[in-house]
């Protein structure tokens, strides 16, 4: 009997230690972590670049905290590590997670409603990235938050009145944004010293959250009043909307009401499948006595762990149907990829855009054999439609195996983003490529006969840019950045603003492309496919409609570098390695200087317009980036005093003869 005892108590040890073993860390966290992972496309300081998909533990990895038993993950904390990319809403898969920051990066899209089921969360922190669309009421679902902080984003639409059952919520920050309509709340009883409200039957929204301290709305677009329960908070900001009480600085009229709102979206109905009804299973009771104890034994175990695992796989094949929905498309993963991770792809985004086949494209570029630029990102064909108009094929070199779902709702969003630009200033976008076989994505642009102004600045024969025709460069320039920062919703910006991105016409007119942009989507080669980091980035394609920077006090400056460019004909940076803006510096501030700044290959200036142009470039690279001017300004400084009129540019060529015919 002693050896059926001692065999009985070893299969239940081996077993105990089997599901111990399976149970050390729950698989499911760490596929989560790797589909967030997956969905960063650019990690510049390689901060993920530990994160090993074939690690059965992530608690090593950087920015991830896990409990003192090594047992679950309850902390992501990556801030201000410039990632760029989406939140992958598979991170609610991460059932015991209580603090999820990511604040001051560049992810894009929109907030995953999915992490509302994240109901161990306190602190949520997604400020200062690029992030669009509403604050999903589900956000509102999490009962024990204490800490959410959205600011600095791009958020849209009102805030939802459930908000106000937090009862645990202490800060709720979620400034600079475009939310509108009123606060969620009203109660007429004022907050005490402590920050709490007396509560009251008819209290409604905020006005219930009885621990919130601290609020900031400032900088969005609300309207109406300040709930009393609001206004007198330990610490409180509502200037910069659109509300009735003028003493918190509010935004002018003009500003409230040019400001629309959010285009409207295209509501697609969630699919719910059904799940299938679950079978109880009544196990029968043994009527053989004859069976050896041990093997009784050994029968329970194994049909317990075989039970398990089949629930295990029932609830995980459940849970990946459940996040389908009508608008994913199905999307074959790339070789980087360990499982198919949910992509959401619209399918109407591109349907105002013109589509071309890869074969009229070869036609059109003689067999893509006229290439007018290269790069390791990138090739540039020149082509001839049939109609006559000239082209400008840019084709992204990426092997298909690189391209994921991610890369291909990118390519889109950038489609659509230069889609809807259109001013005589801008590259015009004449439309798209994308086909399976040959791997193909392409954008297709308006041909700029005239090259680029890099070219024409130190390479070209100096003396086609006279004095007015570079003046007539900076006023086109500086109308179309004034085009894209202030004229459209949301701001457009120019990744590298160079004088390769200026491209020039017969004419001489200057059109901002932004070709650059290609180069900061992350692609991952297969032998990264286990610890993916920065080193697999390849290719290129970045900005969207919700990718952009938003950098426009960069864009500022770089527009003052170009400036100087422009009138001395120096390079950024010289051969010894001095920049154009150390270099003229000094030259700025003394007026009687100034002269050395033009381009010897000049020869004849108006002094007035050179001093247009300094003063520009001063107020263009202030060191404090908030007190650069906009190109609204900047554009009017440089029109009042610019004269590019043809009656100028007769008179300025007239004296050069003029001054050619003493000098012989």
């Amino acid at each position: 009997m002693r050896p059926f005892i001692s065999l009985q108590i070893l299969c239940v040890v081996a077993s105990t230690a089997l599901f111990v073993a399976c149970r050390s860390f729950p698989q499911d966290e760490v596929s989560a972590l790797n589909a967030f992972k997956e969905a960063i496309y650019e990690d510049p300081r390689l901060i993920m670049s530990n994160w090993n998909a074939l690690d059965t533990t992530p608690c090593e990895w950087a920015g991830v905290y896990c409990t003192s038993a090594g047992d679950h993950v309850f902390k992501i904390n990556i801030s201000a590590a410039s990632l760029r990319g989406f939140i992958s809403p598979d991170l609610s898969r991460i059932t015991n997670l209580q603090e999820l920051i990511l604040h001051g990066n560049n992810l894009i899209g929109t907030i995953p409603k999915e992490l509302g089921n994240l109901k161990q969360l306190k602190r949520l922190d997604l400020g200062a990235n690029q992030l669009m669309g509403p604050i999903p009421p589900e956000l509102a679902t999490i009962s024990g938050i204490m800490k959410l902080n959205l600011q600095s984003n791009g958020l849209t639409g009102t805030l939802a009145t459930g908000f106000g059952n937090l009862r645990y919520l202490q800060e709720l920050i979620l400034d600079r944004n475009r939310l509108q309509g009123t606060f969620p709340a009203s109660n007429d009883l004022p907050s005490n010293l402590h920050g709490m409200y007396s509560s009251a039957e008819n209290s409604t929204g905020l006005c219930q959250a009885s621990n919130l301290k601290v609020v900031d709305f400032s900088y969005n677009f609300f309207t109406g009043t300040v709930p009393k329960c609001l206004r007198y908070l330990p610490s409180t900001s509502f200037q910069g909307n659109c509300l009735q009480n003028k003493e918190s600085r509010q935004r002018s009229a003009a500003q409230c009401s040019s400001y629309s709102g959010p285009k409207p979206v295209r509501n697609h109905p969630p699919f719910h499948p059904k799940h299938p009804a679950a079978e109880a299973v009544s196990s029968k009771e043994h009527q053989g006595k004859s069976k050896p104890a041990w093997l009784l034994v050994l029968e329970i175990v194994t049909g317990t762990m075989v039970g398990a695992i089949f629930v295990v796989f029932l609830v995980t094949a459940l849970q990946r149907w459940n996040a389908r929905s009508a608008i994913i498309m199905p999307w074959k993963k790339s070789s980087s990829q360990k499982e198919n991770v949910p992509v959401y792809i619209d399918s109407g985004m591109l349907k105002d855009v013109v589509k071309f086949n890869r074969q009229e494209l070869e036609v059109a570029c003689e067999d893509f054999s006229n290439i007018i630029g290269s790069s390791p990102d990138s090739l540039v064909y020149k082509g001839n439609m049939k109609g006559g108009s000239e082209i400008a094929v840019i084709s992204l070199c990426i092997k298909e195996e690189n391209w994921s779902g991610y890369l291909e709702l990118y390519f889109q969003r950038e489609v659509a983003d230069l889609a809807r630009l259109n001013h005589e200033n801008t590259g015009k976008l004449l439309g798209y490529c994308k086909e399976s076989t040959p791997f193909t994505r392409m954008l297709v642009f308006e041909y700029a006969s005239n090259g680029t102004l890099n070219e024409h600045l130190h390479y070209g024969e100096e003396c086609q840019l006279s004095w007015t025709r570079r003046m007539r460069i900076v006023i086109g320039i500086a109308r179309g950045l004034k085009y894209l920062h202030t004229e459209l919703d949301p701001p457009f910006t120019i990744s590298e603003l160079t004088s390769s991105a200026v491209y020039l016409t017969d004419d001489f007119s200057p059109k901002l492309v932004d070709f650059e942009s290609w180069k900061s989507i992350l692609s991952r080669s297969e032998k990264n496919a286990g610890s993916i980091g920065g080193q697999g980035a390849i290719c290129v394609l970045p900005n969207s409609m919700e990718a952009r920077h938003l950098d426009i006090r960069g864009n500022v400056y770089a527009f003052g570098v170009l400036l100087l460019e422009i009138i001395s004909g120096r390079p950024p940076y010289c051969k010894d390695k001095v920049s154009l803006v150390d270099w003229a510096n000094d030259l700025l501030e003394v007026p009687d200087a100034m002269s050395y700044l033009v381009d010897p290959e000049v020869k004849n200036f108006r002094q007035e317009e050179l001093k247009a142009i300094c003063e520009a470039v001063k107020l263009c690279i202030h060191p404090d980036a908030t007190k650069r001017p906009s190109m609204r300004e900047l554009c009017t400084l440089l029109e009042s005093k610019i004269d590019t009129s043809v009656s100028f540019d007769f008179k300025a060529t007239s004296l050069a003869w003029a001054e050619l015919a003493l000098s012989s």
